[in-house]
């Protein structure tokens, strides 16, 4: 009698968070930006010194026991106004980036759901203003309707949504074609059925990535335009503001340009890491070789 073959089991497919998982630099890249989020927005709680109040008799003074990273003109903690102005930076981060995401899904989804002639109109109106100088454009916004932080959030994420809106008009193209897709046309689920039920779940990995790819991107240009004079306003800071006070002055205090300078690249290349982590993961097609 002939013994039966050995049973094969199934491997289960790698998810994309087993493949993020295994991205070292990804996950150190993610928790040092969860680690950086977390002190910056319990600032109000944990910073040594109100981030505002001055102290002229302990001006300029270089990092000391006192004041980890030094002091400003003013007398100002660094320290403290490093945390703060990390957490407004990181705000119009979010936020702008928030803007972005429902500018650029709404118009990709519309654009490849309506097809045709106003499809290609659509996405040449998208290269069209990605001509156009997009910082430019937010200069003039925080000039001619104000420096407030409502603005620079619809400023900065009214131009960052191009990049999104094509990507998501590509891959809403593709799942319109698919047999899931058709299938719930010929059962006469609305639209609005097909979008959250099909549409969404399907892009929620491309537009996570979207998401971590274009924060950094938006804190830049938060951080150019502050950087100019035209961002926030005192005594509120970000990073990119301190960034201007520490350059002004770099020679007599280089303490000031260099903390926020230091932490400022940290953040931007962690996010980018993550980004790409999160890009590979999901997407493997893509993956570096």
């Amino acid at each position: 009698m002939s013994t039966p073959p050995d049973r094969v089991e199934a491997i289960a497919p790698e998810t994309g968070w087993q493949r993020f998982q295994r991205d070292r630099v990804a996950m150190g890249s993610g928790v040092f930006l969860a680690a950086v989020a977390l002190i910056c927005f319990c600032s109000p709680l944990i910073a040594p010194y109100d981030y505002k109040v001055q102290n002229l008799a302990a001006s300029a003074v270089g990092p000391s026991v006192a004041h980890w990273l030094g002091t400003d003109l003013l007398g100002r903690d660094v320290l403290s106004r490093l945390m703060q102005g990390g957490m407004i930076s990181l705000f119009v981060g979010l936020i702008a980036t928030t803007v972005a995401l429902l500018l650029g899904i709404c118009y990709g989804v519309l654009a490849a759901e309506v097809g045709g002639r106003a499809e290609d109109a659509m996405m040449r109106f998208v290269d069209i203003v990605s001509t156009l100088p997009l910082t430019l454009i937010v200069i003039l916004c925080t000039v001619v309707f104000g420096q407030n932080m409502p603005m620079i959030f619809l400023a900065v994420g009214g131009v960052s949504w191009l990049t999104m809106a094509r990507i998501i008009r590509n891959q809403t193209r593709e799942l319109r074609n698919s047999q899931f897709v058709q299938a719930a046309e010929a059962l006469g689920q609305s639209r609005l059925g097909i979008f959250s039920r099909h549409y969404l779940p399907n892009l929620a990995g491309t537009i996570a990535v979207c998401a971590t790819l274009t924060v950094p991107g938006v804190m830049l240009l938060e951080a150019f335009v502050s950087f100019l004079g035209l961002g926030v306003k005192a005594p509120m800071t970000s990073w990119g503001l301190m960034i201007k006070e520490g350059a002004d002055i770099m020679e007599e205090c280089p303490w000031l340009l260099i903390s926020p300078s230091v932490v400022f690249a940290l953040s931007l290349l962690s996010l980018n890491f993550l980004g790409d982590g999160l890009r590979d993961a999901f997407d493997p097609r893509s993956s570096r070789k």
